[in-house]
């Protein structure tokens, strides 16, 4: 791994590890309520049952399992899975005869999570420790990969990618929330980790993504935006980490959204 991939790697897995202490000790922030990212992503229904501090550690950009049309039976793999609502919703969609896999490299975030599977007492659920990079499971093991507001943070994409390619089975969909930008990203934002840890810095541009999935081998790839960002929805997270939203913001006004991304691994 070069130097620069470790140093983003290491700032993400810091920030999320931080996030989860969070949540554990004085219950603050993720469920909806911190940015404009992540506020009003799940309703209560979809909440009821679901541990608190599962909804409080939700720190993504969308609901995929809202849209992944996820399918009684099947097996389910999140990518970044954090405190493990995504997880525990899959499990609820795909029954008793099917499973939901949670990846994550944060022990802070497993523990949270595991913690989460018990309070719901939810048995078709197993949260690995690992890499989205390097995905500990075998070949053609998985229906359906989803994710919320993860890829973006990683380094390595195609990687990535690759990955999920290769542990989806024949025909296996791939249905993941992400920050998408429109166009090229401010330098001074590209060099900010703190604001890679926070799902922006990180995004592809909608044509490059769709590109990446296509040379990892997807299909039917499609890009739907979910919800777009002002530059005063930036202004909090550019002043935290030293940076001037007067002099940037208007170049990222209306540029960063979330997107519904699909594709699928032929038959």
């Amino acid at each position: 791994m070069s130097s620069a991939a470790d140093d983003v790697k290491q700032a993400v897995k810091q920030h999320y590890g931080r996030r989860a202490l969070d949540v554990i000790t004085s219950g603050c922030c993720g469920g909806g309520s911190c940015d404009p990212i992540t506020e009003g992503l799940y309703g209560p229904a979809e909440t009821r049952g679901v541990p608190e501090a599962a909804v409080r550690a939700s720190l993504g950009c969308g609901n995929p399992t809202a849209l992944a049309e996820l399918r009684a039976g099947e097996v389910v793999l999140d990518l970044g899975s954090g405190g493990g609502i995504d997880v525990l919703l899959s499990a609820q969609r795909v029954g008793p005869t099917g499973k939901a896999y949670g990846l994550d490299m944060t022990d802070e975030m497993l523990a949270l999570a595991r913690e989460n599977q018990r309070k719901a007492g939810v048995a078709n659920v197993e949260f690995l420790k690992g890499e989205i990079e390097q995905i500990p499971l075998p070949d053609a093991s998985v229906d359906v990969i989803i994710s919320n507001c993860v890829i973006n943070l990683s380094a390595d994409k195609d990687r990535v990618l690759r990955e999920a390619f290769r542990v989806l089975r024949p025909g296996g969909r791939f249905a993941v929330s992400d920050v998408v930008v429109k166009g090229g990203v401010p330098e001074p934002v590209r060099r900010s980790l703190e604001l890679w840890a926070g799902c922006i810095a990180g995004a592809l541009e909608e044509g490059e993504y769709a590109t990446k999935l296509r040379a990892a081998g997807f299909r039917d790839v499609s890009l739907e935006p979910t919800r777009v960002y002002r530059a005063a929805d930036a202004r909090a997270a550019l002043e935290a980490t030293g940076l001037d939203p007067d002099a940037i913001g208007d170049e990222l006004d209306g540029k960063f959204f979330s997107a519904f991304v699909r594709a699928t691994k032929p038959a």
